[in-house]
């Protein structure tokens, strides 16, 4: 699955997200990753200003993953409540976020790039 400007990326599997990671790494691009589970009610509810934000951002690779459908992303990212939201620039972490003031989140580490 190729990363398309304005898209959130589903993963579902450890391979695609994997690739996703390696092809934002590469091309030095901020990753925005949405942890999410379909039974989270503050998931859904967020999930519409994320692809809002991927429309806007368009030069950052927006992921979302079930974290009870990737346990082991979820678990190697020490992911323990929902949404939560990591930011990583150049496979570095750069931030987590578990609030829903994310549109706010988002220019503020735009700013600082």
């Amino acid at each position: 699955m190729a990363a398309e400007e304005g898209v959130v990326i589903a993963c579902h599997t450890k391979e695609e997200f994997k690739n996703q990671m390696t092809k934002a790494k590469d091309a030095g691009k901020l990753v925005i990753i949405d942890f999410t589970a379909s039974w989270c009610g503050p998931c859904r509810i967020i999930a519409p200003v994320f692809a809002e934000l991927a429309k806007k951002f368009t030069d950052a690779f927006f992921l979302k993953v079930d974290v009870d459908e990737l346990k082991e992303v979820a678990s190697e990212y020490e992911i323990q409540a929902m949404p939560t939201f990591l930011f990583i620039k150049n496979g570095e972490k750069i931030h987590t976020h578990r609030e829903a003031r994310l549109r706010h989140c988002c220019f503020r580490l735009r700013l600082r790039q």
